[in-house]
């Protein structure tokens, strides 16, 4: 063989190793740029759920925020009715001791209203009367004791000494066993 022959199968043999090696770093290059492409979409999903989860977040903390809020208002609900339960005994209290024609069957532990006796049984309901006022016996007898109904003499009092105007004694709400 001639040398020129070798220097030519040398020349083509380096071609082709160039030729070869360039498309292998053709490949390399398409393949860093797809795996760019899936992991910018994959930070895009990230990024996405990742705001998804702080929405999510969010209206979780302001749920139980909301939650806190309403326990606390149910907790001032609560004392404020212990208050004006509380309020309400005192006032039962005193117009029982003031009252002339109470008597020891109607002591104030005896009152089936009283918030102390949780043990007896409760209160039958009252039927309505024809004028809306609470009926014991169904026979048309408000709960006001006779002496003390609407229209006779003395039922609104003179005077402002009593809850919404009415003195503890002549109280509409406190019923009487006459």
């Amino acid at each position: 063989m001639s040398t020129v022959v070798i220097i030519i199968i040398v020349v083509v043999v380096l071609i082709l190793l160039a030729l070869a090696l360039s498309s292998r770093s053709k490949a390399r290059e398409r393949d860093r740029e797809d795996r760019r492409e899936i992991a910018g979409v994959h930070r895009d999903e990230a990024t996405s759920r990742r705001l998804a989860a702080d929405k999510e977040a969010a209206a979780a903390d302001e749920q139980a925020a909301r939650a806190r809020r309403e326990a606390a208002e149910a907790e001032e609900r609560a004392e404020a009715a212990r208050r004006e339960r509380e309020s309400a005994d005192a006032h039962h209290a005193h117009a029982s001791e003031i009252d002339p024609d109470s008597d020891a069957e109607r002591s104030y532990a005896a009152d089936p209203r009283s918030t102390d006796d949780a043990d007896s049984d409760p209160p039958e309901p009252a039927t309505t009367g024809s004028e809306g006022y609470a009926d014991d016996r169904a026979t048309g007898s408000e709960t006001y004791p006779p002496e003390r109904s609407p229209g006779t003499e003395g039922y609104p009092p003179e005077r402002d000494t009593g809850t919404e105007g009415y003195p503890p004694e002549r109280d509409p709400e406190v019923r009487r066993d006459v």
